[in-house]
């Protein structure tokens, strides 16, 4: 049996797989992020609560032979020589590290979103905040409890590439980029070196340490000393492994209440895009993320109001068939929406620069205006930011035979899929039965550690032992379909211009 943990935005949640890949068990615990002094937090007391619960709802572990541990990337996790917290934990979702990570962008000539653990740090140095003579360790929230069940300050090469820039050739740290860091930290008067607070790195099939007598006790011996642990990962780098999107020319899009998509590469991009992240997968191939944060919420908004109406009438229609009849029917619209244009953006959206978020509707005064067509414009809107990353990918001849898609956008069979592939041009393969999402992902990932073959990489194992039987559904680009998304997205990115002007504008009428 193999275990993968992982401490999501939302939820801790654990994963068992069998030898055969199977789940046999799962448990979750809900937690969220505090707004604390002006900073989104986790109590890292709460997470330890948290990992207790969910191992405790797993039952009997005695017969685990590998635990991974994965967590959100990025985000601020300092401490000192003797794993001392140096200050609250600050997570990915913080975007207080501006000064920083265009400094570092320009000084590495390589994109250093504001998430990102390198960015975090060079902003508590600018900020000349207290504790930083202090640091002896930075890491990430997987990579801190794996420390402190194992003893050993590792992580996986794919978690890695979001706390510092790596090299995919020599699977370490980009060595020109610590030195010029380095000397960023003399002219500071900095004492310590970048290679003195980052952690190890290791590669998916690793095994990183194992349980300690100290670490058991920590989780109520609720698993025995002495079990292997795998590199911890990323939450990037499980999904990747969950949905078989590890081998080059292929990746995943995930599409919820927010929306990324990840490239595995052929060959490194010519060119810097401050819209694109390069991180890698968990055997060290680069990867081009494209991460936005508006998707879903707003059509489910407008579903959720639908639903109201029918209460009124007396009619109750379970969740599951009220999505899946109002996605369906969307299909009867016109490929082009018939000039309706949404903006879904609830949030502000870094990869378009918009500072907030209005979402609002435009139509023509002749547009055909029925529900199938309005519903498929609010998809279309859920995917259309995406798109904008996707063809700078494109502008750089970046390959992709296909992406698998997964999330709540893609559960109506045939509906989102299509769309998604006329949006990115490119064949959209889902799975019929997914796994757990980040925890199965973790748990192969274990799995990976004990049982790989020597020389057998990490895509190998994916497709011809763990998802060899898996069922999928692939859907090529409908021409119509394509050519309709193209004429959406010219309107579309008219509307981005009137949607800045009443962003500025209502912001204005909010500070009144």
């Amino acid at each position: 049996m193999y275990l993968g943990i992982e401490f999501g935005s939302t939820r801790i949640k654990a994963t068992v797989i069998d030898s055969n890949y199977i789940t046999q068990k799962s448990s979750g615990y809900n937690w969220q992020s505090q707004y604390i002094d002006d900073v989104w937090t986790y109590d890292l007391q709460n997470a330890w609560t948290g990992l207790r619960s969910v191992l405790e709802g797993l039952g009997d572990l005695s017969s685990i032979e590998a635990v991974g541990i994965s967590g959100m990337m990025h985000g601020y996790l300092v401490f000192d020589k003797d794993w001392n917290l140096l200050a609250p934990f600050r997570t990915w979702q913080n975007m207080i590290t501006g000064r920083a990570a265009d400094e570092l962008t320009e000084l590495f000539n390589f994109n250093i979103p504001q998430r990102w653990s390198i960015a975090h740090l060079y902003q508590a140095i600018l900020n000349n905040e207290e504790h930083i003579d202090k640091i002896a360790h930075i890491t990430t929230l997987a990579g801190y409890f794996h420390y402190m069940l194992t003893g050993r300050n590792v992580v996986g090469i794919g978690e890695a590439s979001g706390i510092f820039p790596v090299d995919s050739i020599n699977l370490g740290y980009d060595r020109q980029m610590l030195s010029k860091f380095d000397e960023l930290l003399k002219l500071k008067k900095i004492r310590w070196t970048t290679t003195d607070v980052l952690p190890e790195i290791l590669l998916a099939g690793d095994k990183a340490g194992n349980l300690t007598e100290q670490g058991s006790n920590l989780i109520d011996s609720l698993i025995s000393p002495g079990v292997v642990f795998a590199p911890p990962e990323g939450d990037a780098g499980t999904g990747m492994v969950a949905t078989n999107s590890v081998r080059v020319r292929t990746g995943n899009v995930s599409a919820g209440t927010s929306i990324f998509s990840m490239v595995v590469l052929d060959r490194p991009m010519k060119n810097l895009h401050r819209e694109i992240d390069i991180i890698t997968t968990p055997d060290g191939r680069d990867v081009a993320m494209v991460h936005c944060n508006n998707c879903t919420r707003d059509s489910n908004e407008w579903i959720n109001m639908l639903r109201e109406m029918f209460d009124v009438f007396g009619y109750s229609v379970p969740d599951d068939e009220l999505y899946s009849k109002l996605y369906t029917k969307s299909l009867e619209g016109a490929a082009d929406c018939a000039g309706i244009t949404v903006c879904n953006y609830i949030a502000g959206e870094n990869l378009t620069h918009m500072p907030g978020g209005i979402p609002m509707v435009i139509r023509q005064p002749d547009s055909k205006f029925t529900f199938a067509e309005f519903f498929r414009a609010t998809l279309y809107s859920s995917m259309a930011t995406m798109r904008i990353g996707m063809e700078i990918l494109t502008g750089e001849k970046v390959s992709i035979d296909s992406l698998t898609g997964h999330g709540g956008l893609f559960k109506t069979p045939g509906v989102g899929q299509k769309y998604m592939a006329a949006a990115c041009r490119t064949p959209i393969v889902c799975m019929e039965s997914s796994g757990e999402g980040g925890p199965y992902g973790m748990a192969i990932l274990a799995s990976f550690t004990m049982q790989r073959e020597e020389n057998e990489c990490l895509a190998d194992y994916l497709d011809s032992k763990v998802f060899k039987d898996t069922k999928t559904v692939r859907m090529e680009p409908d021409a119509a379909d394509v050519a309709g998304f193209d004429k959406y997205m010219r309107r579309y990115m008219k509307l981005l211009d009137v949607e800045r002007k009443a962003v500025d504008i209502f912001s204005k009428e909010k500070q009144r």
